[in-house]
């Protein structure tokens, strides 16, 4: 029997760890992602709205919520998505503008308070937006179609 020295052995050792690593390494190695195209030629247009009785978001869970899409044609969970998307296009995306040029309708000045939030993406800009009205009346007059689901 033929002895073999020691350091020999080692270094096999150390060179058939390093190629099965390095071939580990060449099969493993990741794909680069591609750069993010635009899918589309409009800004983009999505909000989820929720309605809560309430004071305040914050402190009262949703009674109900809705998706509205605005581009590059209106869509979404929302019942008049054409209306809200046409409204909000009418107010420049400012929700504190639904109200005007809406229904004149008198409410009763009934304490029953109802928060609505619009969060989301109006034409490439962020929207976190909170409202609280004083009651149902005043939220379907100021809040427009926008708010009426």
């Amino acid at each position: 029997m033929r002895k073999t020295a020691p350091w020999r052995t080692v270094l096999t050792t150390a060179a058939a760890v390093t190629g099965a690593v390095s071939a580990l390494a060449l099969t493993a190695a990741p794909a680069e992602a591609a750069p993010a195209k635009a899918t589309s030629l409009y800004a983009p247009s999505a909000l989820v709205l929720t309605i809560a009785d309430g004071e305040s978001a914050a402190t009262t869970a949703p009674q109900r919520a809705v998706t509205l899409n605005c581009m590059p044609a209106p869509s979404g969970s929302h019942p008049a998505a054409q209306d809200a998307c046409a409204r909000l296009r009418a107010s420049g995306g400012n929700f504190d503008a639904l109200a005007e040029g809406g229904e004149q309708t008198f409410c009763t000045k009934e304490w029953r308070p109802i928060v609505v939030t619009a969060q989301g993406v109006w034409q490439g800009e962020r929207v976190n937006y909170e409202r609280t009205f004083a009651n149902a009346c005043q939220k379907r007059v100021e809040g427009s179609s926008v708010f009426a689901f």
